[in-house]
């Protein structure tokens, strides 16, 4: 597994895209940035966007053995605590 800091992220498809790759050191001097984990794929698997030192959005992915997307679990991290979670098929298409 590895991890990586980005600025933000582009699209609508799942997973993410994320954009502007950050070195550890510039996120200090950031209020927001999203922390990316991979595994050994490299393959986007948790993503934690971060807002002034909270987390507010959390991605995690799972996926077929064809690497397509199988699953995905994106939590709104606020009072009520949102989980959606979503389902594909081994073509990547939503069940």
């Amino acid at each position: 597994m590895r991890q990586a800091f980005y600025t933000t992220y582009t699209g609508v498809r799942l997973p993410l895209r994320l954009v502007g790759p950050l070195t550890e050191a510039e996120i200090n001097n950031r209020n927001t940035f999203i922390l990316a984990t991979f595994d050994g794929d490299d393959r986007l698997v948790t993503v934690h966007k971060t807002v002034y030192g909270e987390v507010v959005l959390g991605h995690q992915y799972g996926y077929h053995d064809n690497g397509a997307l199988k699953r995905a679990e994106i939590t709104i991290h606020d009072e009520d605590e949102e989980i959606t979670v979503l389902e594909f098929d081994e073509a990547g298409a939503p069940l």
